[in-house]
């Protein structure tokens, strides 16, 4: 049996089309292993026999069951199943932490099948210098957009590139910078290549905001939402993420940004490189591993051990949680799936964990939370209601 590493190192070898024959077979093959947590299972309403029952169940609906094998260490409850890979498509089980699984029986499975809500793709809009609006997810692959020196070109894979033209005047160099905006909107995701070089990957319900061309002494860049960079080195000119009064300078290095409203931190999270995180009160350096925090209130920056495989996870095309908060999950799910979301009950304060493919349907996901019995669901048009 091969390790989570070594599949997630043959899945991208996978979707990149690198993988030969034997490694097809060994990702068709792989189980993984997800865990449910609570309190002990001694309770004579939630046996063991019934857990595996449910997930048994579950499974089965979704995808081919080879092998499930409960096994006791310390409170957990290990799960083994396994998956069936699928361009794209990887499901994981959630589990939930500190409480006890409720005892009323699971019915969302059976009464949510009325709406389909599909997970997010690559769409999003490009407002112009001259306020000219094109839908990138519309426009044909090619030339979509020309200034003096600058042309504005969308792949077939669906990535909006800006380069300069083989006959770039020099006056391009001198003139004041045009500034253009991309966005996405919930539900979206999109990939840009700035003319530098530099790729941004732009999350759902984000926008940034950059120059055609960089002229100055820097490349200056603005941020709202959730973007990963890979700056294009070049010592001469730093790259500046400005992001919600926070400011991240990098002379070429990958990293990700997470500067959403509605949360209540500005976090850099760094993988490869240096940057310089700084605010009104503060700068720090981070390193490849660290994670800077910034409050919006203009505290002081706090550096922390980042979670990689959580804060990246949605560039691979997961969701990832650990010991997260059904708030901050929900959050993700609300943007992706562009769906609102509403409470019920005192349920705000569970904390989920898992693994689970940001392609699968919103159903899947809800159902894979919905099997630890401590909450239920129900979706009316585009809202998704969290219940006990």
């Amino acid at each position: 049996m091969i390790t989570k590493n070594e599949f997630l190192a043959l899945y991208q070898k996978y979707i990149n089309g690198q993988c030969t024959p034997m490694e097809k077979e060994l990702l068709d093959s792989y189980s993984d292993e997800m865990k449910l947590q609570g309190d002990d299972w001694t309770d004579d309403l939630v046996d063991e026999q019934d857990v595996r029952n449910r997930i048994w169940q579950k499974l089965n609906d979704s995808r081919k069951v080879v092998e499930i094998t409960p096994r006791k260490k310390a409170n957990y409850r290990w799960i083994t199943a396994a998956a069936v890979l699928l361009i794209a498509l990887f499901a994981g089980l959630f589990f939930i932490k500190g409480e006890k699984p409720k005892q009323q029986a699971v019915t969302g499975i059976a009464k949510n099948k009325q709406q389909q809500i599909v997970p997010g793709s690559n769409k999003a809009y490009l407002t112009l210098a001259n306020g000219a609006n094109i839908i990138l997810d519309d426009a044909k692959n090619g030339e979509i957009a020309a200034k003096t020196g600058i042309k504005v070109s969308k792949t077939a894979n669906g990535v909006l590139v800006y380069h300069f033209t083989k006959t770039r005047p020099e006056a391009v160099a001198s003139a004041a910078p045009e500034f253009n905006t991309i966005t996405t909107p919930r539900g979206g995701q999109y990939k840009v290549e700035l003319v530098d070089g530099t790729k941004v990957w732009l999350n759902a319900a984000s926008s940034l905001r950059f120059p055609q061309a960089f002229t100055g002494t820097d490349r200056q860049v603005e941020l709202t939402g959730e973007a990963y960079f890979e700056v294009a080195k070049n010592k001469e000119k730093p790259f500046i993420v400005k992001a919600n009064g926070t400011q991240v300078q990098v002379l070429g290095t990958h990293f990700n940004v997470n500067a959403y409203s509605d949360n209540n931190n500005i976090t850099t999270t760094l993988l490869e490189g240096s940057v310089r995180m700084s605010n009104a009160s503060s700068a720090v350096m981070l390193v490849p591993g660290q994670q800077g925090s910034a409050g919006e209130n203009g505290a002081a920056i706090k550096v922390s051990k980042a979670d990689t495989e959580e804060n990246m996870a949605w560039i691979n095309g997961f969701f990832v949680f650990h010991d997260e908060s059904i708030v901050n999950v929900m959050k993700q799910v609300s943007r992706w799936y562009d769906v609102d979301i509403e409470y019920r009950d005192n349920v705000q304060q569970n904390e989920f964990g898992g693994t689970i493919s940001r392609y699968k349907n919103i159903n899947e996901l809800l159902n894979n939370m919905q099997l630890t019995r401590t909450i239920h669901y129900k979706i009316e048009g585009r809202r998704v209601i969290i219940m006990k």
